[in-house]
């Protein structure tokens, strides 16, 4: 079956930093460019950062200095390394494979 399963969110300090996971299933992670995105509350969903199968990373100017994508296809698990975290940053952060598959969320809130 596939899916995109989502995790590491929870409460951090301003300037604080946390790693989010994403599991994704074998079909999924071979195939499509992996993103993450956050919606904050009363706010759109916004693109942070993609990964291709190849590794290739692309930000988008939110996330370009303080956060990093990663991935281990081992693990078939793509990674978002938040760092200098601000309240400003609280959302709920979801994966996506390709332009169909997403996870259900974790959240991440920055205390100030």
């Amino acid at each position: 079956q596939d899916q995109v399963a989502e995790s590491g969110g929870g409460l951090v300090e301003s300037g604080g930093s946390l790693q989010l996971s994403c599991v994704v299933s074998g079909s999924i992670f071979r195939s499509y460019v992996m993103g993450w995105y956050r919606q904050a509350p009363g706010k759109e969903r916004e693109w942070l950062a993609s990964i291709t199968s190849e590794g290739g990373a692309d930000y988008a100017p939110a996330a370009k200095d303080r956060f990093i994508i990663s991935k281990d296809d081992d693990k078939k698990t793509i990674y978002l390394q938040l760092n200098s975290l601000t309240p400003e940053d609280t959302a709920v952060y979801y994966c996506r494979g390709g332009v169909l598959y997403w996870g259900q969320g974790t959240s991440v809130t920055v205390s100030s």
